[in-house]
């Protein structure tokens, strides 16, 4: 099928499969722990909200498809979660200084989780549009989780365009896939055009139109 083009070497795909979830665990960590610091919450109360965010999305993708969830074929991720809380508690006093760096860290990993969720998905014998929906799942319901527990309106129900950079990325995926184009050139292109369309969206209060009430 048209998918086998880049799984020609699955030990590679399975490397580039680790490194995105680690990196992204990383990222979402730090994004869901620094929202439980401004909540006033304990140590312990931070490390699962990140840990939440982190592996909510991944988590939920692996139950759809039947495999085992991912953090449980590892410690690292654990570890990642631990490392994050680590560098929220040693640099608090400078947390309130790096706001657009926490945007930073959400928007990468939302990048990294949907193409990690593609990846894994189409490794399952998935079609194609399955796969899209599943690199949304795996890159924004960790930050739903999050916003639940932090008793906020989720992001991805909201205006700002959040789900729909992930969607953007899984059908210019799909494309580069479809005209053959090297895979790690692929994953990069991907990677880069979710976290510019998230820019841009924010720079230029780019949003979907809201919906109205009979009010």
């Amino acid at each position: 099928m048209w998918y086998e083009i880049f799984y020609r070497d699955p030990d590679f795909v399975r490397s580039i499969q680790v490194i995105l979830e680690l990196l992204g665990t990383l990222a979402f960590a730090l994004s869901g722990i620094r929202h439980a610091a401004e909540k006033k919450y304990d140590w312990f109360g931070g490390f699962v909200c990140g840990f939440s965010v982190a592996i909510g999305g991944g988590t939920l993708r692996d139950m759809m498809l039947g495999v085992t969830p991912f953090w449980m074929t590892s410690p690292f991720y654990v570890v990642c979660t631990i490392l994050a809380q680590v560098i929220v508690i040693v640099f608090a006093k400078y947390m309130k200084r790096l706001d657009n760096t926490w945007l930073v860290f959400d928007t990468i990993g939302l990048a990294l989780f949907t193409i990690a969720g593609i990846q894994k998905t189409l490794t399952c014998a998935q079609p194609y549009w399955v796969a899209i929906i599943m690199g949304c799942i795996t890159g924004c319901a960790g930050g739903i989780i999050r916003d639940v527990l932090l008793n906020k309106p989720p992001v991805v129900f909201q205006k700002e365009i959040y789900a729909m950079a992930s969607v953007a990325g899984g059908l210019l995926y799909w494309f580069m896939v479809w005209l053959e184009v090297n895979f790690a050139v692929t994953v990069v292109v991907t990677f880069v055009a979710i976290i510019m369309i998230r820019f841009l969206a924010l720079r230029y209060h780019i949003s979907l139109p809201v919906l109205q009430s009979e009010d």
